[in-house]
């Protein structure tokens, strides 16, 4: 169902300096009403030097949403009131978040908290619900933009250890 990288994205320069390999972003799913609110991030005014995509944004939510102490309660308890009682045929947009913020999202699917009795939420439901919870949080984005800088300096230092080794 994942791929490593989905078509649009091989073989394209990233916002990072370093170019990305196919296997460090993954691509997933966004519900429409999230992936309008983050395209409108993305065309902020705010959005400027470097101007990030959709993958440096997504990570950026996700990342944001896993830095508060109850996460994993915060995502479910969204899901089971908010996101279960919209149309399972909402359209979806297709995307890519960097690998790892996938590991966070792919760890909280496979957590107890998604498997039975509860119901199983796909990567979709998660990558859709951290996005929803940053607009909730911060509906300007200033907040997605600054976690983005942030991931991007956490890749350039991770990317510079593992060259000098």
């Amino acid at each position: 169902m994942l791929t490593a990288a989905p078509p649009g994205f091989q073989g394209s320069r990233h916002t990072t300096t370093v170019e990305a390999q196919p296997s460090d972003v993954i691509e997933t799913r966004l519900w429409l009403e999230e992936h309008v609110w983050l395209y409108g991030v993305l065309k902020s005014d705010q959005n400027v030097g470097p101007t990030f995509r959709f993958p440096d944004l997504i990570s950026a939510c996700v990342s944001l949403i896993f830095s508060g102490p109850e996460a994993a309660k915060q995502i479910f308890g969204f899901l089971g009131s908010s996101l279960v009682a919209r149309s399972p045929n909402t359209p979806r947009r297709r995307e890519a978040m960097w690998r790892p913020q996938y590991d966070l999202l792919l760890e909280l699917q496979r957590s107890p908290a998604n498997r039975h009795p509860n119901p199983k939420f796909q990567l979709d439901h998660l990558t859709t619900t951290c996005v929803a919870l940053c607009q909730l949080a911060d509906e300007t984005g200033v907040s997605v933009l600054q976690q983005a800088r942030f991931n991007m300096a956490q890749r350039f230092r991770a990317e510079q250890a593992t060259q000098t080794r």
